[in-house]
């Protein structure tokens, strides 16, 4: 394991959880740490028409950039701060399962961290989540922090 990649989707307690148990596995195995927040496309456009209707200016993608390696800094400082870990953060815009597979690519990330809901029998039988979709198709290891949220 060289290069673990956290997908941190906001700022709540599993996913500090998630974010420390990443930062715990890369001290003990010196591997390089990335946490990453993707704002979804969806997101960016809300933000920007509401900006836009309020008439107090446009939303940029520099400013929601921004705003998102602001949360994944956030998130990284609180989870890792007993931990003996140096990690960078990345922040993008876009689709998610593809933004996440493009930057763990670009990278080099062969393992992946992210949070996952339980779900009931013929919840798992449906399709569509990110995180049982980034499992199919994430050339590498993946580890799910499982709630109940």
């Amino acid at each position: 394991m060289e290069r673990i990649l956290v997908v941190i989707r906001n700022k709540s307690e599993t996913t500090r959880e998630l974010v420390h148990e990443a930062g715990v596995v890369a001290a003990g195995t010196g591997a390089e740490l990335r946490l990453l927040h993707v704002m979804p496309d969806e997101e960016y456009d809300e933000r920007m028409s509401s900006r836009l209707e309020s008439k107090s200016g446009g939303y940029s993608l520099d400013e929601a950039e921004t705003e998102a390696k602001r949360l994944a800094a956030e998130v990284g400082r609180r989870a890792l701060s007993d931990v003996d870990v140096d990690y960078d953060v990345i922040a993008a815009v876009g689709h998610e399962e593809e933004t996440i597979l493009d930057i763990a690519a670009e990278q080099e990330c062969d393992h992946l961290f992210i949070s996952g809901r339980r779900r009931s029998p013929s919840g798992k039988a449906l399709f569509g989540d990110l995180t049982q979709r980034l499992l199919l198709n994430f050339d590498g290891m993946v580890t799910v922090h499982l709630t109940d949220d």
